[in-house]
């Protein structure tokens, strides 16, 4: 068995900086979770034309932990990666990112896949994976990890829609390894097509390795509803 992103990126992966290698090996096969502790330099929401557009959107999507519906600077940040098998018989990987803002704490809340065809990592966003979003990770020269998302689905019940493009974001994560600093680093940028940038964050953060054997999943980090649908 190998991990999530391995199985998706096969050879490409071993070009990633070894503490990525590690960071993106958490699985039932390596039998570690890592959680990441750090701040958020910045988090940031579209403005000008587009900001009235996105509140609707993000008082949606802040209620079942979905997008970052609070701006900040220099805010707490906490990312779980924890292992278990589903309801479906899967692996999958939390992503719980918990930002820790003045007023309250808010969550951003995923969990990832292999793709049905292995060529992708399948993310499904939170409390009641509603959404779902193909994942693309390669390996940049530098070491780094950049994922583009591709597309986005929403289900409900019977509903099983594709998300069109005009109300949809393309996301773009970057992560790093600052071996000067020791830190993790990374920068998450979300934009429409056509309104432009919608959200981001960017910030470091250092990691700690648990035995998920010993540590099990917390209450409250899996999902309240799992989908089987892809």
């Amino acid at each position: 068995m190998s991990s999530i992103f391995r199985t998706v990126m096969g050879e490409s992966f071993d070009l990633l900086h070894p503490q990525l290698q590690r960071r993106f090996s958490v699985g039932l096969d390596s039998g570690e979770a890592c959680v990441g502790r750090g701040v958020m330099d910045r988090i940031w929401h579209g403005h000008g034309r587009t900001a009235p557009l996105l509140k609707p959107f993000f008082a949606l999507g802040g209620s079942r932990n979905i997008l970052v519906p609070r701006t900040g600077r220099r805010i707490p940040f906490t990312i779980e990666n924890v292992p278990y098998t589903d309801g479906f018989g899967r692996e999958t990987v939390t992503f719980v990112r918990t930002f820790g803002f003045p007023e309250g704490s808010r969550r951003f809340d995923a969990t990832m896949v292999v793709g049905p065809r292995g060529d992708r990592v399948l993310d499904y966003l939170g409390t009641h994976q509603h959404l779902a979003s193909d994942l693309h990770p390669t390996a940049e020269p530098d070491g780094s990890l950049l994922i583009r998302s591709g597309e986005h689905r929403f289900r409900e019940g019977p509903v099983d829609v594709r998300v069109p493009e005009l109300i949809g974001g393309d996301a773009e994560v970057r992560e790093w390894y600052d071996e000067t600093a020791g830190r993790f680093r990374i920068r998450v940028r979300v934009t429409n097509r056509r309104f432009g940038p919608l959200f981001g964050y960017e910030g470091s953060f250092t990691a700690e390795y648990l035995d998920v054997r010993s540590c099990g999943v917390r209450a409250g980090l899996r999902p309240v509803r799992e989908e089987i649908r892809a």
